[in-house]
């Protein structure tokens, strides 16, 4: 019997390695995986300072505040009646307890009570309203752990006078945020593992053919959590890392899985060996796995030019997540599908199991491609023009820094009842100046300031102005109009920053003045963003397009590639502006319309969905490319390529949907949008783009699509994803594909 070619490229070196010394493969990833999970858990990460990350002049507010200034935590009482005025005495006995009771914990270092010398702002205009404000003790950092017993105290007081509401905001509110935000982070994991395991399962019909690629794609996430943690002693990373390891290694880990598990079988099925099917599917699923490994990489990169350090440390550690769910593909799984052979159909589902064909092309996708390369023009036009038609709207998107309101509202009660008895107090401009403060002609210019800025119709009394022990740094609060991130607010900022403090502190010639808080720190965020985005999104373009190149070696199928991509990314901004700024489908998400989108998504969708469709676009291709180097000619290839291929496809698309979409109905705004953001692109990349506009466009082109120009003739020659079929083995009996959902 003939001998099968031995296939040379890396992905089918690393497959025979691995299943010629599987124990030491399996055991090695698992203890690898295992170390590295611990590491995580006695050395959680270093987390982002983000008062010295900030960009621009409230960056640099930030940094003298976090320096030099050490500003205590804070929070606020509220009392309020429909039946008694503030000045009432049985509202002041209420006044009264609550002081008391929050003056006498050792958690808080200081209480004012709103009946002091003159008007102090802390009684509402209807005298239906008083603020009791308190500071913590301690340091700031420390101030959420404290919030417990000031909570309770406040609860205490309104137990006993059930007639007044009684409430608190501040640190207590940001700790009920933060742990609402962990909780939604808890609720994706919980319920993204079961509903990957119910579609594989769906998928392959077999237990054993679902878990390998969920377990392979659950230790690659773990295994990164610890990388995350040892990288982050040197690159500090966002508290939203760990959310968005899960998503990205979950998803391309069971991605890889599928894809070579799939070829496997799929080889078993055609009278192959054992080895002989393993290394045909490393040599073809493998490689393609690599190549699209490393594109999914090179785009989550483009993350780090941002200049930013939230971005820096989602590109390194979405980077590490593709890195290791590679390396599990093309090490641990072929040594685990070498161990199990037929076994991998265990515990099979009955009737789901029924479904699964013995073909290799999916039917209801053949069907589909069928009729498309029938009629090329048609479906271009109309594909095109559709995805045209969604991605409309993305030219109207609108960047908005998420304001209070659109946070879980049963977590804001005191908040807004704050805001309307006391508007435009509870979001503050904060002019930072660091100068001998305790100067004449500073505090005259500081007494400019806030005269100045109250006599505008855009900010507000009462103003705060706080000295650093030093006398070195003096901070003035002022509170400002709109809700942070509306017209009014903005229209406060520019008078600050433009007309205000040029003529008053910013005129001193020793000191250094810039202005922070949340809507000067959006606006500096915005500007960094409006100029790194360009070379982000060139960055990731420009490369991906080489990698394409030098991998197919057609400029054609580098351009289209580009192309196919940027529409599916486009179309997914186009469906967060019907969302988010439209409102369409607010009610089913559980939100009301918010204005705009987060600034962070833009630049965080692009290069994750630029990635993870080109996962795809390599898997697809490198299938018709093989069919084509086989002999077929173009138009059969694509129809071979993408029938085969289709099945798997469509089932990791669903799996990541399922995920993404888990985020879509959390509470966070920014889960909402990355998660509609994520599965829009996905559902609309593995059908309209891959089964639609990918084979038609290739249809039309015909022999131009392998079309390089002599100039790049140059180009290294990779080894392509191709495996000589050997003679089938008879004392192997074929096996029935696990074919994915068709």
């Amino acid at each position: 019997m003939p001998q099968p070619t031995q296939p040379h490229n890396l992905a089918a070196r690393m497959a025979r390695w691995s299943g010629r010394h599987r124990k030491v493969a399996i055991l090695g990833w698992l203890g690898l995986m295992a170390t590295l999970f611990a590491f995580s858990l006695v050395s959680p990460m270093n987390m982002i300072v983000y008062s010295t990350a900030g960009p621009g002049e409230s960056g640099r507010a930030d940094a003298i505040l976090y320096k030099d200034f050490e500003r205590p935590a804070k929070e606020s009482v509220l009392v309020q009646s429909a039946a008694f005025s503030a000045q009432a005495p049985q509202f002041k006995a209420v006044v009264e307890d609550v002081v008391e009771s929050v003056g006498s914990l050792d958690e808080v270092a200081s209480v004012e009570s709103p009946y002091g010398q003159g008007d102090t702002g802390l009684i509402s205009a209807d005298q239906a309203s008083a603020l009791v404000p308190l500071e913590f003790a301690g340091p700031p950092e420390d101030a959420k752990d404290k919030t417990d017993a000031v909570v309770s105290a406040v609860a205490s007081v309104q137990a006993e006078h059930r007639a007044f509401y009684v409430g608190s905001f501040g640190e207590s509110t940001n700790k009920a945020l933060d742990d609402s935000f962990a909780e939604d982070l808890k609720t994706a994991g919980l319920y993204s593992v079961p509903l990957t395991l119910l579609i594989l399962l769906i998928a392959f019909g077999a237990v054993v053919a679902a878990g390998i690629p969920l377990l392979l794609g659950l230790s690659a996430v773990l295994g990164t959590l610890g990388l995350v943690s040892i990288v982050s002693e040197v690159v500090p990373m966002s508290e939203s890392t760990s959310a968005l390891v899960l998503l990205i290694g979950l998803a391309v880990g069971v991605d890889y899985s599928m894809f070579y598990l799939k070829r496997e079988r799929e080889e078993r099925a055609a009278g192959r060996s054992d080895g002989a099917a393993l290394e045909a599917a490393a040599a073809t699923s493998g490689h393609s796995v690599l190549v699209s490994g490393v594109t999914v990489i090179v785009a989550m990169s483009g993350m780090l030019i941002t200049g930013d350090a939230t971005f820096a440390s989602f590109g390194i550690a979405t980077m590490m997540a593709v890195a290791v769910a590679m390396l599990g593909s093309l090490t641990v799984l072929p040594a685990v599908l070498s161990k199990l052979g037929d076994r991998v159909e265990r515990g099979r589902v009955p009737f789901i199991h029924r479904l699964r064909g013995t073909a290799g092309e999916g039917r209801i996708w053949g069907v589909i491609l069928d009729r498309v390369l029938r009629r090329p023009v048609v479906s271009v036009v109309c594909a095109g023009g559709l995805l045209l038609a969604i991605a409309a709207p993305a030219l109207q998107m609108t960047t908005v820094q998420p304001g209070i309101d659109t946070f879980p509202q049963h977590l804001l009660t005191t908040y807004n009842r704050l805001e309307a008895a006391f508007p435009g107090t509870q979001i503050s401009a904060a002019v930072v100046v660091k100068a001998d403060v305790e100067s004449p002609e500073v505090q005259a210019e500081i007494q400019a300031l806030t005269d100045a800025a109250v006599g505008t119709e855009v900010m507000n009394q009462p103003v705060d102005v706080s000295v650093n022990p030093e006398g070195t740094v003096a901070v003035v609060s002022i509170p400002i109009a709109g809700n942070g991130s509306n017209g009014p607010s903005n229209a406060a900022l520019d008078a600050l920053r433009d007309d205000i403090v040029p003529v008053t502190v910013g005129s001193l010639a020793d000191a250094e003045v810039a202005v922070t808080g949340m809507t000067a720190q959006t606006r500096d965020f915005d500007a960094q963003m409006n100029t790194t985005a360009p070379l982000v999104f060139g960055f990731v373009l420009l490369l991906a397009f080489l990698l394409m190149l030098v991998t197919f070696r057609s400029l054609v199928i580098a351009v289209k590639a580009v192309l196919l991509n940027l529409l599916s990314v486009a179309a997914a901004y186009g469906v967060l502006v019907l969302v988010f700024q439209e409102g369409w489908g607010k009610s089913l998400l559980g939100f009301e319309a918010t204005g705009g989108i987060d600034p962070f998504l833009p630049i965080l969708l692009f290069v994750i969905l630029f990635g993870l469709s080109m996962d795809y676009h390599v898997f697809i291709l490198s299938r018709v490319r093989e069919s084509y180097d086989d002999g077929l000619t173009t138009q059969a290839a694509v129809a071979h390529g993408i029938k085969t291929t289709a099945g798997v496809v469509t089932s990791a698309a669903i799996v990541m949907v399922g995920v993404f979409s888990i985020f879509g109905v959390l509470q966070a705004m920014i889960f909402k949008q990355f998660g509609v953001g994520l599965a829009a692109a996905i559902l609309i990349d593995a059908t309209v783009i891959r089964a639609v506009l990918l084979p038609a466009s290739m249809g039309l082109l015909d022999r131009w699509n392998w079309y390089l120009p002599g100039w790049l003739e140059w180009l290294p020659r990779l080894e392509h994803g191709h495996y000589e079929p050997d003679e089938p083995d008879e004392s192997s009996s074929p096996v029935p594909v696990l074919d994915p959902v068709r």
